[in-house]
């Protein structure tokens, strides 16, 4: 998934969308399936299609319901949170079983590993899979029975984790809501009982989080919009349901982790702790777009109280994001990595990817793992023979869905002010490189934009931390980001 999103609201034809289109030529991102793996796809998208696993339970009869960005058609997870009689909750989370449609080693297959993850654009995406699997047949959409991981989480009444069931099942899901409509439901009241516990249960695993020193990061989206007189850019908040959703999804992740662990096989998604320079350069940061960080306030304590409807809270969260560089795949057969091989910094606890299989190639590795744990049988051999190659290409394809993120963003905010040439904005200086103090970047006050500026001889060292008029002087959407000079 991106860590900086990015969305365009713009028309067709808007110039905003001829250059990303130029963008995914120029970057060669594929535009279609070959027609062997398109095929396969075909003949495995006829319904009825029996899940991988002949011994599914048939959970149909769980009301199901599904929370993504309007629009959405690959919808990886369905949930039902109900209160525990004995004292409690729990949760069923549904995942899209994507090893009941790919065949190992055919071309389906062979394309997934190509692709490794689905590709975010401002103004759509490039699949993983087909569409008539990722956003038809495999896909938790509503009133369809679909092939699923199901996971069954038992939390006790302070929401910690006591146990774990996953099996394949048979499900259907009841209705696919949106964050907006969640969170209106939510806040006025009128929400049944199963969706307003994504509140109650979210809010305790955000308490389990701080327990054990974990950080989410609600970055805000970015949002691109076509005016008569231009464009127009600004952050968009997370709303507090996006986060209790990702709560679910995390809490999955951890259990995956602690079956793989226990079994002796699995792939984990694993984070090294920050360097301590990475964190002075965030205090630098911090320091220059005003954001209060006390000093004896740890990193994980501050996150939690920023606003990311302030701009210069949003702009700092962005930033945030440079922590999670790092990250990697780490896999076992056998003797299980020690602790501190294991852990996710950002989590504080070990961590894998099995809930986004539709967009994430990985995760339809960790679901067959955990499933095989969970039933204390053995890992299918093709899960395990591609098990050594996985790390390596999660990262290539992790390298590509940056570069595709950072040429976005660069090419977004060269179209948003390549009409502003030589105009002068305020902003604050929020990093300068270490080797060439005359070069850092700039944070405009407005729009929200954060380039590269240049001292040169004007300015040979930049002052860190302090407001600057700066002048625009470069912007060629696809060519050009925007870079400043002092004005």
């Amino acid at each position: 998934m991106p860590r900086r999103h990015l969305r365009v609201t713009a028309a067709a034809e808007a110039p905003v969308r001829a250059a990303l289109r130029e963008l995914r030529t120029r970057l060669d991102i594929p535009q279609t399936f070959p027609l062997s793996a398109q095929a396969e796809a075909d003949s495995a998208a006829r319904w009825p299609h029996p899940p991988a696993d002949t011994a599914a339970t048939d959970a149909t009869d769980i009301p199901l319901f599904t929370v993504d960005p309007p629009g959405s058609m690959d919808l990886d997870q369905a949930m039902y949170l109900s209160r525990r009689p004995g004292g409690g909750y729990r949760v069923d989370y549904a995942i899209a079983d994507v090893a009941s449609f790919v065949t190992p080693g055919g071309a389906l297959d062979a394309e997934a590993h190509r692709r490794v993850t689905t590709l975010y654009f401002p103004d759509g995406h490039v699949p993983l899979h087909p569409p008539v699997l990722g956003e038809g047949a495999a896909s938790l959409l509503p009133d369809e029975d679909r092939p699923a991981v199901l996971w069954r989480l038992d939390l006790d009444a302070d929401g910690a984790l006591r146990s774990t069931e996953v099996r394949r099942a048979l499900v259907r899901s009841r209705a696919r809501l949106d964050y907006e409509g969640v969170q209106r439901a939510i806040d006025s009241g009128t929400a049944e009982e199963p969706l307003s516990l994504l509140r109650t249960i979210g809010r305790l695993r955000e308490d389990q989080e701080v327990a054990r020193g974990g950080i989410s990061l609600n970055v805000p989206e970015q949002e691109i919009v076509e005016h008569p007189d231009g464009y127009t850019l600004a952050y968009r908040a997370p709303r507090p349901a996006d986060a209790w959703n990702a709560q679910i999804s995390l809490l999955t992740g951890m259990a995956a982790a602690e079956l793989m662990l226990s079994s002796g096989t699995g792939v984990l998604r694993t984070l090294p702790t920050a360097p301590d320079g990475a964190v002075a350069r965030l205090r630098r940061t911090a320091h220059a777009l005003g954001v209060d960080w006390p000093p004896h306030t740890s990193y994980a304590a501050l996150v939690r109280t920023l606003d990311a409807t302030r701009t210069t809270h949003a702009a700092f969260l962005q930033d945030c994001t440079a922590l999670l560089r790092g990250a990697g795949y780490t896999v076992f057969d056998g003797d299980p990595p020690p602790p501190e091989h294991a852990r996710h910094a950002a989590v504080a606890a070990p961590y894998a990817h099995v809930t986004a299989p539709l967009r994430r190639l990985a995760d339809r590795y960790g679901a067959e793992l955990c499933l095989a744990a969970a039933a204390g049988k053995e890992p299918p051999d093709w899960v395990r023979t591609a098990l050594p190659a996985l790390p390596g290409e999660m990262t290539e394809g992790g390298r590509r869905a940056a570069r595709v993120e950072r040429e976005c963003v660069d090419l977004v905010e060269a179209a948003l002010m390549q009409n502003r040439l030589g105009e002068v904005f305020g902003g604050y200086v929020v990093d300068v490189q270490g080797d060439r103090p005359d070069r850092g970047t700039v944070h405009l006050d407005d729009p929200a934009v954060i380039g590269r500026l240049d001292g040169g001889e004007q300015l040979p060292e930049l002052p860190l931390g302090h407001r600057l008029p700066v002048r625009l002087t470069e912007a060629d959407p696809g060519r050009t980001p925007v870079r400043f000079t002092p004005a």
